[in-house]
């Protein structure tokens, strides 16, 4: 099942790096990172490649601190999950429509690597199941430091993984393009 093997790569990541953090999570699998202000707050918000065995990953600086970290976190997932579907070369160039095809799929796995990779299950159990009269899914995504749509991923996650877990939501595999 492609969930446990995304949630294992997610864990195996975790304990190698020691780091829920996206940005170290891209410094330990040695990605040149940037920060660019060269595309408006509502424009792209990042992307990675790799060229010349260079791992690259851009993120848009106009975006909050918070957007930026998701952004991190969401290209460093690609450049582990995806490295062959995202790699430039002169063959690649001629076959990049091949990437175009697949974009949902790798963009939903890149989503439940994220998803698992910044959210330690125990952390989500605990912001669930808090004391609280008013607490609801969004109340917890907010005290999670994550949008919406990506609690979604990881309740999924949970799910698929034998925890009795719904979303109010549906999965939205394009929640970063919005």
């Amino acid at each position: 099942m492609i969930t446990d093997y995304i949630y294992y790569e997610s864990e195996r990541a975790y304990t190698k790096y020691r780091t829920r953090d996206p940005y170290e999570l891209l410094d330990s699998i040695g990605a040149v990172t940037q920060c660019t202000y060269e595309y408006g707050r509502n424009g792209l918000k990042g992307y990675s490649t790799v060229l010349n065995r260079t791992k690259y990953a851009v993120i848009n600086a106009r975006l909050h601190e918070a957007e930026q970290r998701v952004v991190a976190g969401h290209e460093a997932a690609h450049l582990i999950l995806h490295m062959d579907e995202i790699m430039c070369s002169p063959v690649r160039a001629l076959h990049d429509f091949h990437m175009w095809d697949n974009s949902g799929r790798i963009e939903h796995q890149a989503n439940l690597f994220l998803a698992d990779f910044l959210l330690a299950d125990d952390d989500v159990l605990d912001a669930i199941q808090a004391e609280d009269e008013d607490r609801d899914f969004f109340t917890c995504a907010h005290e999670l430091c994550i949008p919406p749509p990506l609690l979604a991923f990881k309740l999924y996650s949970m799910a698929r993984r034998g925890y009795d877990m719904r979303s109010p939501v549906g999965l939205d595999s394009k929640f970063l393009r919005k």
